[in-house]
């Protein structure tokens, strides 16, 4: 018999042990659970170094997000994606997992139905959103249904997911016609400034003095038709613009949307 091998992702301990318990019921299925990203992160790591590489991660939508009644921010988790640490919730996670083993499928659990974060699932390399309360067959039925390379969402969010997805490619494409009017040096000023260097730091890596890259950076700006660094670093990254490598070489994340 091919055994599944399950990593639930949840810092819902209860929820997160009580599903991984259903699960481990099932014949074909070997599971276990994290609490949170770096946990899981490890479980993956080290799971691929002994030969045993999981199959299929599931993780909560709302990992990292906002705690307890008092309305405490809970610390996001970090997750390195080859480029630089952030802080990030569930469905970052999925992409930086996708990133560091593409062939692990990712199920992404919700509390309840959002086409938008669902299409950001998707768009971060999930293979299915699925209801906390949907049936376990239901579950079992996404897991081995992704593991066929199909993707699996609710009917009821079809229509909304593919609208979302129509428009980010929209914003996109509009997005990378932008970033394609810049001169060579300006898309390299815009690359600086999406890894957060300040004018300064531009200066001395591009061997500019501070006022010719404060001119850089108007150019950028105007060219893009945005009043701010953070407005120009965001439709930068819907264009697949990735930050300098702060270590050498600039770089370029092909595809991946902010």
């Amino acid at each position: 018999m091919v055994r599944i091998r399950v990593l639930v992702v949840d810092d819902h301990r209860i929820f997160a042990e009580s599903l991984a318990a259903a699960l481990a019921a099932e014949p074909d299925v070997d599971v276990s659970a994290a609490g949170s990203g770096p946990a899981a992160l490890r479980c993956l790591d080290r799971a691929a170094a002994e030969g045993r590489r999981y199959d299929v991660l599931l993780v909560d939508a709302d990992l990292g997000g906002t705690a307890s009644a008092l309305g405490v921010a809970r610390p996001a988790v970090p997750v390195h994606d080859g480029q630089a640490d952030g802080l990030v919730d569930g469905i970052s996670l999925v992409a930086g997992v996708r990133s560091g083993q593409p062939a692990v499928r990712t199920v992404v659990l919700a509390e309840k139905d959002d086409p938008r974060r669902a299409a950001l699932a998707l768009q971060a390399g999930a293979s299915g959103w699925v209801a906390k309360d949907c049936s376990l067959s239901r579950l079992l039925t996404v897991i081995r249904g992704v593991l066929r390379d199909e993707t699996h969402l609710p009917p009821a969010l079809l229509t909304g997911v593919l609208r979302e997805l129509t428009a980010a490619r929209k914003h996109r494409t509009e997005s990378e016609r932008l970033v394609e009017s810049l001169t060579p040096r300006e898309r390299e000023v815009l690359r600086c400034m999406v890894a957060g260097l300040g004018r300064k730091a531009v200066a001395e890596r591009l061997f500019l003095s501070p006022h010719t890259v404060r001119t850089h950076m108007q150019n950028v700006l105007g060219k893009l038709g945005v009043h701010s660094t953070l407005a120009a670093v965001a439709l930068a990254r819907r264009a697949g613009v990735g930050p300098v490598d702060l270590a050498g070489d600039v770089v370029e994340r092909g595809g991946q949307l902010a």
